[in-house]
Parts: structure tokens; C-alpha cells; sequence
């Protein structure tokens, strides 16, 4: 009996959660250790599955550097970065896209399904939805600006198709290849990704999934999370390296979402089972929240 009147009782601390969001988009940009982690995937996909049952219209973006990693070096290619971004000719773009479209978003695909959801696997180049440009880096080199070959940013966002899966009661699953101007496959940072297609389709939170508790005071102390970080407080952050290396490109999503009118945005620990439930659905919240 005691175990059931606690399950009540955390069904009904979901309730005003579910009302608030029924029929709210919200973009979950599935990443790290969550995707190759048997037990956390699961976890993950199950609550993104909860989410659309309830009313919710989830959407996924996912990364796969790792795996893009391992398949280039049983190839013989060798990974370069420059500035955090994989260095991409035409041979790296191949591998990536067909790792990011014909693998990884193939079993996310299928693994949604066999939870209970209805998921449909994109690229930005379906129906030309993400649109993208070549991105020129410049981080203090003599030469001035590095080109870094078929790297993308994102210059346009065609929602319509994504917007017509969700109504007709589709997950969509996101892989971060664009398309350029000639018909050109671009190589795009998925966090960045995430937060363009959150503000295209005015989503009500982005979430975005890590390997750390979220920003941290102390790097080497998880006792120090911010829960909340206002958008003007970032530059005094990042001058005091709290926000570095990896957890740059988390927090420009964030900022890029919020400028595009996005509510909220939060860096959740994707190590921790049901992270997103947590976040959602319960009266504490994990991770950061970046606010306007």
C-alpha cells in the first residue's frame, strides 16, 4: 500500500507539469553518455515516449561524436578539431553523415518505436529544413580565418515538415546535417543545432543532455551547481572560466533558443535515469536553467 500511495502522490505532483505543458513543444537535444549507455538510453527514449502520451510534443536532436569518432579511425582517417569543431573535407563528410543519418539515427529511431512512440528519423536535408552555411572560424590565428571545410551554421530553419510529423502525432528524431545553397552536405554542431530548430518552432524548453551535473562553480565540485543562470550573467561567467571547452557551445544554444523566444532552457545531467522526467515533472529540477 505504501508504495502505491507514493506513486500517487508523484503522479499527482505531475499533474500541474502535464496541464502547464499539454501541447507544448519541447526540444531535447540527446547527447553523451546517455546515448551509449544501454540502461540510460532507455531510460531517455521511454521518457521521451511519456512525454508525447501525455500530451507533450517532444523532438530530438542528437549528437554522435564518439561513434563518428570510432568509425574515421577504423578508416584510417584521422580526426582534427580546431576551436571544438571537427575539421571536415569531403571524405570525413561522408563518414559523419552517413554515421549521424544511416546509424545512429536509424537506432533511435527504432528503438522509440519498440518503446510505444511513433518516431520518424530526419536529416536537415528532408525537405531542405535545415539550411546551412559554411562557418569560417577566426580565434585569434595570424592567417585570419580558418576554413574548417563542410562545417555548418545554420542560416534558415523550414519548420513545415516538422511541424506536420507533430501533428500528425510523430516524435521526430533529428540528425544535425544541413544542406547548403548547392545541394552540399554540412557538418553541424548538434547543440547548436538545437537551439536553432527550438527557436524556429518557438518550443516552450529546451533541453539539453551532458555528462556533468550542469554549470558548476568549482569545476571540480558538483556541490556547486547554478541552478539558474539569467542570460546577462554568462559574459561575467565565462570571463571566470566557469563556463569553458565544452560547455561554451551548450550555453550559446541556450542563449541563440532564448533569443528566438524559446521560455526556457536547461542543461540536464543525461548520467542520471529520467534526468527529463526529474526536470519536468517534479517540484526540484536537476541541472542549470538558463533564463532570459
Amino acid at each position: 500500500m505504501k508504495d502505491a500511495l507514493a506513486k500517487a502522490a508523484v503522479l499527482v505532483e505531475a499533474l500541474p507539469y502535464i496541464k502547464n505543458f499539454y501541447g507544448k513543444t519541447v526540444i531535447i537535444k540527446y547527447g553523451g553518455h546517455a546515448m551509449l549507455d544501454k540502461d540510460l538510453k532507455n531510460a531517455v527514449l521511454t521518457d521521451i515516449v511519456l512525454m508525447k502520451y501525455v500530451g507533450m510534443n517532444p523532438v530530438v536532436v542528437h549528437g554522435g561524436g564518439p561513434e563518428i569518432t570510432g568509425m574515421l579511425t577504423r578508416l584510417g582517417v584521422n580526426s582534427q578539431f580546431m576551436a571544438g569543431l571537427r575539421v571536415t573535407d569531403k571524405e570525413t563528410m561522408e563518414i559523419v553523415e552517413m554515421v549521424l543519418v544511416g546509424k545512429i539515427n536509424r537506432e533511435i529511431v527504432s528503438l522509440v518505436n519498440k518503446i510505444g512512440g511513433r518516431a520518424i528519423g530526419l536529416s536537415g536535408k528532408d525537405d531542405c529544413f535545415l539550411q546551412a552555411r559554411k562557418k569560417m572560424i577566426n580565434n585569434g590565428f595570424p592567417d585570419g580565418e580558418i576554413d574548417l571545410g563542410y562545417v555548418g551554421e545554420i542560416n534558415h530553419v523550414k519548420s513545415g515538415l516538422v511541424f506536420n510529423l507533430i501533428n500528425q502525432g510523430f516524435i521526430p528524431v533529428i540528425a544535425p546535417v544541413a544542406v547548403g545553397s548547392e545541394g552540399e552536405s554540412y557538418n553541424v554542431n548538434a547543440d547548436h543545432a538545437a537551439g536553432e530548430i527550438a527557436a524556429a518552432l518557438a518550443a516552450e524548453k529546451l533541453v539539453i543532455l551532458t555528462d556533468v551535473a550542469g554549470v558548476l562553480a568549482d569545476l571540480n565540485d558538483e556541490d556547486t551547481l547554478i541552478s539558474t543562470i539569467k542570460v546577462s550573467e554568462i559574459p561575467a561567467l565565462m570571463e571566470k572560466n566557469v563556463i569553458n571547452k565544452g560547455m561554451i557551445p551548450k550555453i550559446e544554444c541556450c542563449v541563440a533558443a532564448l533569443g528566438g523566444g524559446v521560455k526556457t532552457a536547461h542543461i540536464l545531467d543525461g548520467r542520471i535515469l529520467h534526468a527529463i522526467l526529474l526536470e519536468i515533472f517534479t517540484d526540484q529540477g536537476v541541472g542549470t536553467m538558463v533564463v532570459p
